[in-house]
């Protein structure tokens, strides 16, 4: 081997030995780079569904807030919403404040889309700002307000209609807001203006159920000398605001008083279909026939299996009237929760008795009737199990809470027992509710003669 060629096996050409320190180190910048932006893109990716799947309105908005501020690691943020006209916000919801800036902010009116803020509405333009307080537009912040160096704000909306802008600031690692971070803001703006429509349109959509579900339901009439009040309430899960939940009270040609309570199986718009008919003809077989409870829940079950196919529904039939030692109520029930009696004392008692089967099982099985002495004072209760129901507590332990609640406020009137009965319920929302009282005249002359 010559000189040259040794030469040349111990210093190969520069274009084919090991890479530089700065080549590799570029290499690994890119690679770091690459792996930011795509954690950064997962995290997008991440915030968009956690927006988009959520339908009540505080709660996107919350999450909107939320998700921009861990996409830009900001300190702070807050998202102002427009009204219909937009004249002003609907909604304003800050995050990043202490309990303490929270208190002393809590009387301090929203902001009023002035100085910065105005370029941001009036532009619809992303707007970074390196400092605030110095930015000739900068009008400042209220007294207790915390001190913000950095801004980056942008408008939500979709389809050409602004509903609102998303502000955030001072990013933790105390640097200004870049380029990237404007991006994916942006990108999260538009996820954002579709996730506020969807919640809007189901706001919408919830009212209009609510509305179609109070029409079905009754006004109840004049049952003196009998006091009568209901309540009803929607579930509040979501696509659950649509039930079959009733009930209905009237005066029967004798001077008897019936009340009826009832719960359709389900809840669209079959379910509520299948309870307004279900209530109109009790409401005709009740008028019709005098017999006992337990027969007409008969009758009702056979007419409604010749002429219709409605879903499994659960009702209790109650009937009071005076009787010589005072007054007495005669119940059935299909497969519902038994009647509270609370009397004027504060004393309450669930009717407990043999239920017969839910209406659309079997027109083959009779129902049970069962009877209870009333006094003047007393309120009876019946209610759908909305009212008590809790997926994570025994059903005993809701009736329990519910004649409590009862047996503390039997005082009041009937409007505002209902009332405080349906806001305390022990039940989680899942379901709707329906409560109806009726409350047996008090002592005094003229109240136990046969009508």
């Amino acid at each position: 081997m010559s000189g040259d060629e040794s030469l040349q096996r111990r210093h190969p050409p520069t274009g084919f030995g090991p890479a530089p320190d700065t080549d590799l180190n570029r290499i690994a910048e890119q690679v770091e780079g690459l792996t930011r932006a795509q954690g950064r893109m997962q995290a997008l990716l991440d915030a968009v569904l956690a927006v988009s799947r959520e339908l009540e309105l505080p709660v996107v908005l919350r999450q909107i807030v939320s998700a921009a501020m861990q996409l830009v690691n900001a300190r702070y943020g807050a998202l102002g919403v427009f009204d219909e006209d937009r004249a002003g916000l609907q909604d304003f919801i800050p995050l990043g404040l202490s309990d303490t800036e929270h208190q002393v902010l809590a009387g301090v009116h929203p902001p009023h889309g002035n100085g910065l803020l105005a370029h941001l509405i009036e532009q619809h333009e992303p707007l970074r700002v390196n400092d605030v307080p110095h930015h000739p537009d900068a009008v400042g912040f209220p007294a207790g307000h915390p001190p913000m160096r950095t801004l980056l704000g942008v408008a939500i909306g979709v389809h050409g209609r602004i509903y609102g802008n998303l502000y955030l600031s001072d990013r933790r690692d105390g640097k200004p807001f870049d380029d990237q971070d404007a991006a994916v803001v942006l990108a999260l703006a538009g996820a954002a203006g579709i996730a506020i429509e969807n919640a809007r349109l189901y706001q919408q959509v919830r009212s209009s159920t609510e509305q179609f579900q109070r029409l079905l339901l009754p006004t109840l009439p004049d049952l003196a000398p009998f006091t009568a009040s209901a309540v009803y309430r929607p579930a509040t899960a979501p696509d659950h605001h649509l039930g079959g939940d009733w009930y209905d009270a009237l005066l029967l040609p004798d001077g008897a008083c019936a009340a009826i309570i009832g719960d359709v199986l389900g809840h669209d718009l079959t379910a509520a279909a299948a309870m307004a008919q279900t209530r109109n003809m009790l409401r005709a077989l009740l008028y019709d026939r005098l017999t006992p409870p337990s027969l007409i829940l008969d009758r009702l079950d056979d007419t409604l299996h010749s002429i219709t196919e409605i879903p499994v529904t659960t009702a209790c039939l109650a009937r009071i009237e005076s009787d010589v030692e005072g007054w007495r109520m005669y119940w059935s029930t299909a497969g519902h929760l038994p009647p509270l009696v609370v009397t004027a004392g504060g004393r309450t008692r669930y009717l407990l008795a043999e239920p017969g089967v839910p209406l659309g099982v079997d027109t083959r099985l009779p129902r049970p009737d069962h009877t209870h002495p009333l006094d003047p004072g007393d309120t009876v209760l019946l209610f759908t199990d909305g009212l008590v129901e809790h997926p994570e507590r025994p059903l005993d332990a809701g009736l329990d809470t519910l004649a409590a609640t009862a047996a503390a406020h039997v005082g009041l009137p009937l409007d505002a027992l209902c009332r405080t009965l349906a806001d305390h319920n022990p039940g989680d929302g899942h379901d709707d509710l329906a409560l109806l009282a009726v409350r047996i005249p008090p002592p005094g002359p003229g109240h136990h003669q046969d009508r």
